[in-house]
């Protein structure tokens, strides 16, 4: 029998102990050490057995425990300490409030998941735990940022192994009163009911649950509710689950939904109106379109006005590094969805609009509302750039408008406890947030090589332990009997050299490249005098029958008796895990096909915690690699048989094991210490460390997407968005005439005969701007190195001067310094000019010579 509903029946807290609550629904306590420390000395016991979750040990703790504990003056006092500490974390400025009034009121930050803690299992893997790192040190930050999201029913799924080794998924039913959430009400207590159209006639009604994550609100919308039939009430179902309708009215919630949150919580709050909307992923789009139709609705403006608004503060963030993790869908579904939505319907298919023409692309989307958009790893903004480049016809690779902010993960979070208590991220320099240029966390110095090596080594233990624990209780799982089970007492050992692989199971990142040689990894295994052990944990996604099989061919191998005591692929990697892993680890490994790993911050999670990366420079690695702070992997790139490749880069990986990783970590001292390895370690701390911080991606967001996103949006909405409609104008005007603007003539002089390095050259254009003015335009000198086919290299562009006009004929001029040597050669482009213009190639448009 199967209950119609279920939820959670908490103890009442005696008024002493009132504050708790205020804690438990803060989820600050998931980074906050003495937090924690404050809910295990409720039942330590308990504790343990709700692993680590203190909204559970509210749930379950006895009255009379309860009882006891408020007539306890020492646990009221240490209770009252978190609580002033709380108070004060919430109300102290910080670095964003030293801005001033450039910066956003508050921004809106949309993600289709957030990984926050494991106790709120809203993720599946990379992208939501990076938004929510992006939360937390938005919050440390003081920067007014407002998450949106949905709440998931059953989260991503709960993964266990067959006895054959097969992937099997679990989706357990979240209840929403068992979490740390509260729902978003009304000033008279009902609870706030959000609305989105869909065809025939229905329509998708949502609650908002309210999860503050320290100074942060995330609100996560609910499909799960009466007021919905029964095919809109599973839409909140699970993340990434369903059929295309499904997941197109997953995205409607989240961006149109999502932005009539907002408008709900700032009218029943008083917090201000975001002044800039950041779309992590594509799945977020259509909050600008929602934006554009709540303009037109209610000040009357054409769509074309309404989006030179919506543009101006918005910002995109693609973490796809291939055409096939973009989501698609049918142009004739978009149609159906969005007939009679409140926007003209072949301006927001033109939105989408893609190669295929029967498809609509939301990335493709996300850029064209996006006026600022951007990568999150420098190799990624350049490959981003060349995924992209169609979008932007007659612009080199560089000049496409996509930067690049590298990714950082929220050390608060990750790092282990005795590293922070030990100084490993103390600077001299100060806070690396207020410190301008390179920082160091040079108060890893102090610490000595030995009592380096024992935390290390404290580490290795404990996630030896938890490896121990989750290798038994797989086993049984997957059917063996406690008679069977005896070994995994002594499987692994605290004083071998440790290697974790943990993360999403797509085929690019390449699982099962170490068992290229099967043969060769099992003697690095079993090594008699330098053995390895590999920990192995990656969920995959639950129709993706490939990487189900890569996972099923790693448990199979690691199932092998003879080996089992030293690798191991654990199943429900989660936050809890990893952080057993990246606290543990020795050395890191990531072997994805270069570029196709976005950023790839696990690796970061690792060094954080003294672990040395042992990568394919690829994501992070490849601009963060020095040397020092772990291995490259060298790739074999240009070898198309991607067999032959997966061999070399596998042997590659095998050899930097035996010849450089394993002589490293065993050659210690009289001491037992090993000095060149410790010393790694410490560089790493050193140097990677202040370079991987979350604190350090939202600082560069902040400064270089969202202050100035504000200050576009602010621009285009004054006098009752006068500056948008002027601007949507002269876009049309521009586009209209463009056709007809075109270099008529080039001439240079001064450089002679025979040029000489130090010497100028003078340009001279002559420019045709029928129905244009000089002032529309910039027309600019490209100059460089040339190749034998003609190409500019290494281009460098300088505005020219407009020097007189004859009816539609425009001249400029400009002068080119000659600064080095070798084939050099030059051009000139006409570009649109504007104001409002973030990049001279926004438009898509250029008239070259």
């Amino acid at each position: 029998m199967r209950a119609l509903r279920r939820f959670t029946v908490r103890a009442a807290l005696p008024e002493p102990l009132a504050p708790l609550s205020q804690l438990v629904m803060n989820l600050r306590w998931s980074w906050h050490p003495e937090t924690r420390d404050l809910f295990e000395t409720l039942d330590p016991e308990l504790w343990q057995t709700c692993k680590n979750d203190p909204v559970k040990v509210l749930g379950e703790v006895s009255a009379e425990r309860l009882a006891q504990l408020a007539k306890d003056r020492r646990f009221l006092r240490r209770l009252q300490d978190v609580v002033d500490d709380l108070e004060e974390y919430l109300t102290t400025p910080r670095w964003y409030q030293s801005l001033g009034s450039e910066a956003p009121a508050a921004i809106a930050y949309f993600s289709a998941e957030f990984g926050i803690t494991e106790v709120l299992p809203q993720y599946s893997g990379g992208l939501g735990i990076l938004a929510g790192d992006h939360l937390k040190a938005a919050s440390d930050l003081g920067v007014p940022l407002v998450g949106v999201g949905l709440l998931y029913r059953a989260g991503y799924f709960e993964q266990g192994l067959s006895a054959d080794g097969w992937q099997l998924e679990h989706y357990p039913s979240l209840d929403p009163h068992g979490l740390p959430v509260k729902l978003l009400r009304q000033t008279d207590g009902s609870a706030v009911v959000i609305s989105v159209p869909l065809p025939e006639g229905r329509t998708l009604h949502a609650h908002v649950w309210r999860v503050q994550v320290g100074r942060v609100t995330l609100l996560l919308l609910d499909s799960d509710i009466e007021e919905n039939a029964p095919t809109e009430r599973g839409v909140t179902d699970r993340l990434y689950g369903g059929d295309e309708d499904h997941r197109l009215r997953q995205e409607m919630l989240l961006g149109i939904g999502g932005v009539k949150a907002l408008r709900q919580w700032s009218r029943l709050t008083g917090a201000p109106a975001p002044e800039v909307f950041h779309a992590n992923e594509g799945h977020a789009g259509f909050q600008g379109v929602e934006r554009i139709r709540e303009l037109i609705e209610a000040r009357g403006l054409t769509f074309a006005e309404a989006l030179q608004a919506v543009r101006a503060g918005t910002v995109f963030t693609t973490h796809t590094p291939v055409p096939a993790g973009i989501d698609r869908f049918p142009k004739a579904l978009i149609e159906r969805y969005f007939t009679g939505f409140g926007v003209p319907l072949d301006r927001l298919l033109a939105l989408g609009a893609e190669e295929d023409p029967a498809k609509f692309n939301m990335a493709y989307m996300g850029l064209r509302l996006g006026q600022r958009a951007n990568g999150v790893s420098q190799l990624h903004g350049h490959v981003s750039r060349g995924m992209f480049n169609r979008l932007w016809p007659g612009f080199d690779e560089g000049d496409v408008p996509i930067g690049s902010i590298t990714n950082g993960v929220h050390a608060p979070t990750w790092t282990a406890r005795e590293l922070l208590e030990m100084g490993t991220q103390d600077s001299s320099e100060g806070d690396p947030v207020d410190v301008v240029g390179e920082v160091h966390f040079d108060g890893v110095d102090k610490i000595s090589a030995a009592d380096l090596w024992e935390v290390r080594r404290t580490l290795r233990g404990r996630l030896v332990g938890e490896v121990r624990r989750r290798l038994r209780e797989t086993a049984l799982s997957r059917g063996a009997t406690e008679a069977e089970v005896g070994w995994t007492d002594t499987a692994f050992d605290p004083d071998v050299l440790t290697v974790g692989f943990a993360r999403r199971v797509p085929s690019y990142k390449r699982l099962t490249l170490m068992l290229r040689d099967p043969a060769r990894l099992k003697s690095l295994l079993l090594d008699p005098d330098r053995p390895i052990q590999l920990v192995i944990a990656g969920k995959s996604h639950p129709a993706d029958d490939g990487g189900k099989q890569l996972i099923q061919k790693m448990v199979r191998f690691a199932d092998d008796p003879e080996i089992r005591h030293r690798i191991a692929f654990l199943p429900g990697y989660d936050i809890g895990m990893a952080r057993y892993l990246y606290w543990g680890c020795d050395v890191w490994l990531n072997n994805p096909l270069r570029p196709l790993e976005a950023c790839g911050t696990s690796g970061m999670k690792a060094a954080l915690n003294g672990g040395l990366n042992l990568s394919i420079r690829d994501g992070w690695w490849d601009e963060w690699f020095d040397g020092q702070n772990g291995w490259a992997i060298p790739t074999a790139d240009g070898v198309a048989d991607p067999d032959r490749r997966d061999d070399v880069e596998a042997r590659a990986i095998y050899d930097l094991l035996a010849t450089q990783v394993l002589p490293r970590f065993y050659e210690t001292g009289r001491n037992g210490v090993p000095a060149r390895w410790v010393e790694m370690v410490r560089h790493t701390l050193r140097e990677t460390g202040p370079k991987v911080l979350a604190s350090r991606m939202v600082r560069d967001y902040v400064t270089a997407l969202y202050v100035p996103a504000a200050g576009s949006a602010r621009a285009m909405a004054g006098s009752d968005y006068g500056p948008a409609r002027t601007e949507a104008a002269w876009r049309s005007h521009l586009l209209e005439n463009w056709s007809s603007v075109r270099v008529a003539h080039v001439e240079a002089t001064g450089a002679g005969d025979t040029p000489e390095i130090g010497s100028t050259l003078g340009l001279r254009a002559e420019v045709e701007l029928p129905q244009l003015a000089p002032g529309d335009v910039q027309v600019q000198a490209a100059y460089g190195r040339v190749d034998d086919s003609d190409g500019l290299h290494e281009v460098t562009t300088v505005p020219m001067t407009h020097e007189h006009t004859e009816g539609t004929r425009h001249w400029f001029t400009a002068t080119l310094p000659l600064e080095r040597t070798g084939a050099f050669g030059y051009t000139v482009r006409v570009l649109p000019h504007s104001q409002h213009l973030a990049d001279p190639a926004e438009l898509g448009l250029v008239s070259s010579a």
